[in-house]
């Protein structure tokens, strides 16, 4: 088993709002890998950072992605950094993984003084050009489908995702 499709993208690029419209579009299930590592935890995201560090959160990320990946038929979005992981990165090799693009003035305006995410705490838009500098390379590893989401709706970007997919088949 494995997922329809995996979502994958910098913070605030809109994978779990796409994802979860693709989902219904496809008439799958959807999971937000963020929400699920939060369930099994039962603490939030930023508490994880905050208590036990970075390393220990991309262990439980890459565990709970891990799973997901390999039990999950529906559509999953995966946490920003998820693709940081060399095993996260083979395990999507043979699923469609959609990349959205966001640039860095967008996803600096969604984001905004988000505290809710912690690896943009301080100076969001330095931080956002940091993180795509070290994960862009990583994206455009896994993607199979790129899409740029600046200036592009929700249903745009959801009929391009099934429409590419249906392509694929």
């Amino acid at each position: 088993m494995s997922p329809r499709v995996v979502v994958v993208g910098m913070p605030a690029s809109g994978k779990s709002t796409v994802g979860s419209h693709v989902a219904a579009a496809l008439g799958v299930g959807f999971r937000d890998a963020d929400e699920v590592i939060e369930a099994r935890t039962g603490k939030l995201i930023r508490e994880i950072f905050s208590d036990d560090g970075e390393d220990a959160f991309r262990a439980i990320e890459e565990e709970v992605v891990l799973d997901l990946l390999a039990t999950f038929d529906g559509v999953v979005s995966l946490g920003g950094g998820s693709v940081l992981s060399p095993k996260v990165r083979a395990a999507v090799k043979d699923v469609p993984v959609v990349w959205l693009e966001v640039g860095v003035a967008t996803a600096t305006r969604r984001a905004g003084l988000n505290q809710l995410r912690p690896l943009l705490l301080g100076d969001v838009r330095t931080r956002m050009e940091s993180l795509l500098a070290e994960r862009s390379h990583l994206y455009e590893e896994v993607a199979t489908i790129r899409l740029v989401t600046d200036r592009t709706s929700v249903t745009d970007l959801t009929q391009a995702i099934v429409t590419a997919l249906e392509e694929s088949r």
